[in-house]
């Protein structure tokens, strides 16, 4: 992509000493221009006419808007039109103003036939000042400047904004962390300790409906499912996935060997009651509702004795505890880092907010994100001499070397050519430094240079090209020209034509021209001050 705007620049560059290499001439139509003087006085109108002659078929479309800048448009009179046999004699008046003393170049203006661009000539309008008689009017001294305190007026929105962050921080991490939320009763059940869960569980089974409803299996499924849990929990027995034979023989083992302080009577009716519980789940029985009852409350009588008959906790039941602590600390740890993670996020919000109202949305956005324009402008830049006669200039980025092939038709008029430069990987940003030398001691053509870029940028697709002209003088004195404007241009990575700017310094001598062209994103305001430092550290060598 590089080289191939590179190549388009070095077609632009050997347009600017002359060379044509397409005819545009043109037996018709035929377009001429004139205005009725070149000198005027700071407010007055100049009169500006374009006459162009074509077939009475043809389509002509001539210029609206601002296209007469740095002259002002005052008014666009209507096309006087005059017919003679089969041809068209169209003539457009334009009004042309300027309230700035000092020399102006009208620059050319594009009349379109046919869909093919023609161009009228460029000319140069003075503006005169308007004298002042002194002796009638009084005069007085310019007014010094008068330094005025900042006003902190409008401190109170700064305050309300940084509250209201602040508030509405404070109320996320209050809502987030430190609130305590309500627990339903479910989670309430399932924080008691395994004891206190079992009686509870077997009261709201003592006032359920399942025996009113005739839902014995219900009922004692949850009755068995109760104590099992309570067993699984508490005596750290495998209960929920064992039988019922398994389960009592795991019981009495228990109690033989110590771990477990239970009578036989206890474990005998314990079994009596699952085995009554496996024939209602499994065999449909329906025992009396009284007996149902009386399960119940032996159940909770088992629960009891089963808990006063644990041992004392031992010691790796201690470490358990120990663990059990040290996941509460952890926890606790954890609750401390969301918090000071919180506080980060809280101080670069109030910071991001801070920036924005002081540096602005755009170049906050820009300093976080990233923008390819200002990392350039606020890099490292590089100071280099390019090509010969040499081009001192100062940039972001080195520019490099391209290689230029000569059309055979350029090489009796052009010695040499030495192209440098840089393009952005995004936008229009690109820099080129290119030094010429010429076969023949004569002067650079800068009337044609104008013309013929116009021209070239008409071949690459750029449309509404603005153009202006004035001297440009480097801190040497050195003195050139500055061509620049605006309109929409192409881009290898984009179908539609963007905005942008360009600047092109011209100067030369006898025998050679040395030329730099910028091309930028118009509403950048980093690519803006990139093209300001640099032209303040141009110089170039004159001499070959």
């Amino acid at each position: 992509m590089e080289r191939t705007s590179f190549l388009r620049g070095v077609a632009l560059v050997l347009a600017l000493l002359g060379f044509n290499f397409s005819s545009f001439a043109q037996t018709t139509p035929k377009v001429t221009s004139e205005v009725d003087t070149t000198s005027i006085k700071i407010g007055e109108q100049v009169k500006f006419k374009v006459i162009v002659e074509a077939d009475s078929t043809d389509q002509v479309i001539f210029p609206e808007g601002q296209t007469f800048s740095p002259l002002e448009t005052v008014e666009a009179f209507a096309t006087d039109t005059t017919r003679k046999n089969d041809r068209l004699t169209l003539a457009k008046i334009y009004a042309l103003t300027q309230f700035d003393s000092g020399s102006y170049k009208l620059p050319m203006q594009r009349i379109e036939i046919n869909g093919q661009g023609f161009f009228t000539d460029s000319l140069r309008i003075d503006v005169a000042t308007v004298p002042v008689d002194t002796l009638a009017q009084k005069m007085f001294d310019i007014k010094p400047l008068i330094e005025v305190d900042k006003s902190y007026l409008n401190w109170w929105k700064w305050f309300l904004g940084i509250l209201g962050a602040l508030l509405v921080i404070g109320g996320v991490l209050y809502w987030f962390v430190f609130r305590k939320k309500p627990l339903s009763e479910e989670e309430k059940v399932a924080l008691l300790p395994p004891y206190d869960r079992a009686l509870l569980e077997l009261k709201k089974l003592e006032h359920s409906k399942y025996l009113i409803q005739d839902e014995y299996k219900q009922y004692y499924s949850e009755l068995t499912e109760i104590v099992r849990s309570y067993l699984e929990e508490d005596v750290n027995v495998s209960a929920l996935e064992s039988t019922t034979d398994q389960l009592i023989d795991k019981l009495e083992l228990m109690t033989d060997a110590g771990e477990l302080e239970l009578d036989k009577e206890t474990i005998v009716q314990f079994k009596r009651i699952l085995q009554t519980a496996d024939l209602v789940k499994f065999a449909k029985s329906k025992p009396d509702t009284s007996v149902a009852e009386q399960d119940r409350k032996s159940i909770e009588q088992i629960v009891i004795k089963t808990h006063d008959a644990l041992p004392e906790p031992t010691e790796e039941e201690l470490m358990q505890q120990a663990e059990y602590q040290e996941e509460l600390e952890r926890k606790k740890q954890k609750k401390k880092v969301i918090i000071a993670v919180a506080s980060i996020v809280a101080a670069f919000v109030l910071s991001t907010v801070a920036a924005i109202g002081y540096y602005g949305w755009e170049y906050s956005k820009d300093t976080l994100l990233g923008h390819p324009t200002k990392e350039l402008l606020e890099g490292e830049w590089v100071s280099s001499a390019y090509g010969y006669p040499p081009i001192i200039l100062e940039t972001p980025k080195v520019l490099k070397r391209q290689k230029v092939k000569l059309p055979p038709e350029t090489k009796e008029a052009i010695k040499e050519i030495q192209a440098f430069g840089y393009r952005s990987s995004l936008g229009l940003f690109t820099i080129a430094a290119t030094s010429i030398s010429m076969t023949q001691l004569e002067e650079p053509k800068f009337e044609v240079t104008v013309e013929q870029m116009m021209k070239n940028f008409e071949t690459m697709g750029a449309k509404n090209v603005i153009t202006k002209e004035e001297e440009f003088v480097t801190i040497s004195g050195v003195k050139g020209a500055k061509v620049y404007g605006s309109g929409k241009f192409p881009v290898p990575e984009s179908k539609e034509l963007l905005r942008g700017k360009y600047a092109m310094i011209l100067f030369g001598g006898k025998g050679f021209q040395q030329n730099i062209i910028v091309t930028w994103l118009d509403g950048d305001p980093y690519a803006e001050e990139i093209v300001d430092k640099m032209l303040t550290t141009l110089e170039v060598k004159t001499e070959i």
